[in-house]
Order: C-alpha cells, then structure tokens, then sequence
C-alpha cells in the first residue's frame, strides 16, 4: 500500500511540471498594437476600481434597497417588471 502511495505521488509531482500542451503557445503570447493603446491602459487601471465598488458599494445597496419592506421607500422594482428597461414593451399585453 505504501508503495502504491508513494508511486501516485511521484507520478503525480511529475505531471505537475509538464504542461498539457508544451508545444502550443500561450493563448496572450502574440503581441497586438491595440493593447497599447492610450484607452486600454486607461481601461487595465480602471477596471480593478470599477469591478470593486461594484462589489463593494452597489451589490450591497441594491440587496438593501431590494428588500420587502424597503422597496417601496426606493422605488425599487425587478428588471422583469419594468417595462421602461425593455423599451416600453409590456409582457402582460398579450395574456
């Protein structure tokens, strides 16, 4: 049993330091002009602020402005039920 242990561990330690593709080239291996672009570094440095305030201010404030007894003091409504976020089309029409 020992043995079959410490078989599996070798194998798997030397699996471990062969990539599944050794041949093939990173996928963002090539280089592009676009990603130098004045824009996109903007964007690289941007983007970790946007996606953390998101996470970190407006998912929490709209769990609390969604919740039954405050939905009423902010005017809150699912994007289901608003027909001005679909362009005005009502799904109730037809029924």
């Amino acid at each position: 049993m020992k043995k079959l242990i410490a078989a599996g561990l070798i194998a798997g330690s030397l699996c471990m330091g062969v990539p599944a593709s050794a041949h093939e080239p990173a996928v963002n291996d090539t280089y592009d002009d676009g990603v130098m672009h004045p824009l996109r570094l903007a964007y690289y440095l941007a983007h970790p602020i946007g996606f953390t305030a998101e996470w970190l201010i407006g998912r929490p404030f709209q769990y609390v402005i969604s919740r039954e007894g405050l939905r009423n003091v902010f005017g809150w409504r699912p994007i289901e039920e608003d027909a001005a976020y679909r362009g005005g089309i009502s799904t109730t029409e037809g029924m």
